[in-house]
C-alpha cells in the first residue's frame, strides 16, 4: 500500500507531519523524565518514584510508537516531505535513518528487559544484593541507547525535514 503524504503540516517550523513533530518533542520530554527518575534514585534514593517514572514513561512510549508507526505505514509520505533536503538525493538522510533505526530497535527491548527484571525482582525490597549491579547496568545501557536513539532521531530530523 502506497502512502499518502499528509496535507497538513506539523506544528514545527519545518517540512515534517504532525507525527514527526510530536515524537521530535516528545524525545525531549522522555529524556527529562528518564534523567529526573536516574536523578531520583542515585542521588535522593527514591526508588519508588523511579519505578513509577520507569513504568509509567514506558507504558506512554509504547502507545506513541504504536501511533508513530501507524501514521508514517499508512498516513504519511516521509519521504515526500524529506525530498527538498539538499541531503536527500545524496543518500544521506537514508543513512542517517539507518543508524537512527539500527540504535532505535533494540532500544525498546533493553528498556523492557530492565522494566520487566526489575518488577519482577524488586517487589516489596528493592535490595537484591547483585540484582542491583545487574539493574544499574542494564539500566545504564537502556538509558545510553534512549539518548543514543534520541540524538539519531533529531539528526535525521534535521536532515530530512529541517535541512533547504
Amino acid at each position: 500500500m502506497e502512502n499518502v503524504c499528509v496535507i497538513a503540516n506539523g506544528f514545527l517550523p519545518t517540512r515534517g507531519s504532525l507525527m514527526l513533530d510530536f515524537f521530535c518533542i516528545l524525545m525531549c520530554i522522555i529524556l527529562a523524565a528518564l534523567s529526573f527518575s536516574i536523578f531520583q534514585v542515585r542521588y535522593r534514593k527514591n526508588k519508588l518514584l523511579h519505578r513509577k517514572i520507569q513504568v509509567g514513561t514506558a507504558i506512554g512510549m509504547v502507545f506513541a510508537l504504536i501511533l508513530f508507526e501507524i501514521d508514517v505505514r499508512f498516513f504519511t509520505s516521509w519521504r515526500e516531505l524529506a525530498k527538498p533536503s539538499p541531503y536527500y538525493e545524496s543518500g544521506v538522510v537514508n543513512w542517517s535513518l539507518a543508524i537512527h533505526l539500527i540504535i532505535a530497535i533494540p532500544t525498546p527491548f533493553v528498556w523492557g528487559l530492565v522494566i520487566w527484571t526489575a518488577l519482577k525482582r524488586f517487589k516489596d525490597d528493592f535490595d537484591q544484593g547483585d540484582f542491583n549491579r545487574f539493574h544499574r547496568n542494564i539500566g545504564r545501557l537502556a538509558a545510553a541507547l534512549m539518548f543514543a536513539t534520541a540524538l539519531t532521531g533529531w539528526i535525521f530530523y534535521y536532515l530530512a525535514f529541517v535541512a533547504s
